[in-house]
């Protein structure tokens, strides 16, 4: 781990001027991924901005009927909030399916959503990758794929978002409130947050310098039954091959959206609307541009009979 300058933010609006301000800064709270990254020297931070201290830490009703969580809700805070539970029940498994309970202990909801990919080649610093070494090249693409991309990657990266939370909340059409460093604040719905690489994989995020999550909005419940399932190698500490979250109604409509398959969650309005029409329908729409390799071309057929499942369970 290389040295850095390190400072404690007293108010949103104060962190991310700092951050504008210095060259290479990062906010840090509970630090579950990126203190991982400058341990290997993959994140390497001039100077770290400790948010901890600031009034993130709640979630509030809105008048809308809708919830506001804060950025500095923990993940296992938010897992458990009656609110959510009870109207967001979708979000709630995700959390659950995530990570051990150590690690929710310390997972705050920006964290979460700014989180690295998981791919092996980023982790190794021997090996080329364009999100960590822009231009290098990536080492994916004719490497070993059984856990990476089918969908949404490029020629340049095929790393997939490991977040659960965000499968939940793409299916909740959540919103990514932000504030910069003027004091003006955004919100950015979760759809368009995070950024296919194309050309450009290490900008992964549609944030501008300096800009500071301070929470995340859902809109009114949508009613319905609530799924979440992650199929994974082994039952504890993995991240997903195929997550899939469900929101079905009582006629048969809904919402599905989909982890471990692109590197962000993955949804469609078009596939959405053939949920009545089963799976096969919902994933053929979902994944009909889906470019998977030999090793991980059994993930289209795992999400559709992952869906298959739920549909089949929501049944009973």
């Amino acid at each position: 781990m290389k040295a850095f300058q390190y400072s404690k933010a007293k108010s949103p609006e104060e962190a991310a001027k700092v951050a504008a301000s210095v060259e290479n800064a990062k906010f840090i709270a509970g630090g579950t991924n990126l203190l991982d990254l400058m341990k290997n020297e993959i994140e390497t931070p001039a100077h770290l901005i400790d948010v901890n201290d600031l009034d993130l830490h709640k979630v509030t009703d809105l008048e809308n009927g809708g919830v506001r969580i804060g950025a500095l809700v923990s993940n296992t805070d938010l897992a458990a909030h009656p609110r959510i539970r009870k109207d967001y029940g979708v979000l709630s498994r995700a959390l659950l399916a995530g990570a051990s309970g150590q690690l929710r202990n310390k997972a705050t909801t920006a964290g979460n959503l700014l989180q690295r990919t998981r791919c092996p080649y980023f982790y190794d610093t021997n090996m080329a990758c364009n999100k960590r070494a822009p231009g290098s090249g990536c080492s994916a693409i004719g490497g070993f794929t059984r856990s990476l991309a089918v969908i949404g990657g490029s020629e340049n990266c095929i790393a997939t978002h490991p977040s659960d939370m965000a499968v939940g909340l793409r299916a909740l059409d959540a919103f990514v409130e932000t504030i910069d460093t003027e004091g003006d604040v955004r919100q950015i719905p979760l759809e368009e947050f995070h950024k296919l690489p194309g050309d450009t994989p290490h900008i992964e995020t549609v944030l501008k310098p300096g800009e500071l999550i301070t929470g995340v909005a859902l809109p009114p419940p949508p009613g319905g039954m609530h799924f979440y399932h992650k199929v994974r190698d082994r039952a504890s500490y993995a991240f997903a091959l195929v997550s899939v979250a469900l929101v079905l109604q009582p006629d048969g409509t809904g919402r599905v959206a989909l982890g471990g398959v692109a590197p962000k969650p993955w949804r469609s309005s078009a596939a959405d609307a053939l949920l009545p029409q089963g799976a096969a329908a919902v994933m053929g729409e979902l994944l009909k541009s889906a470019k998977p390799t030999e090793e991980n071309e059994f993930k289209v057929m795992l999400a559709e009979r992952t869906l298959a499942g739920l549909l089949s369970q929501a049944k009973e």
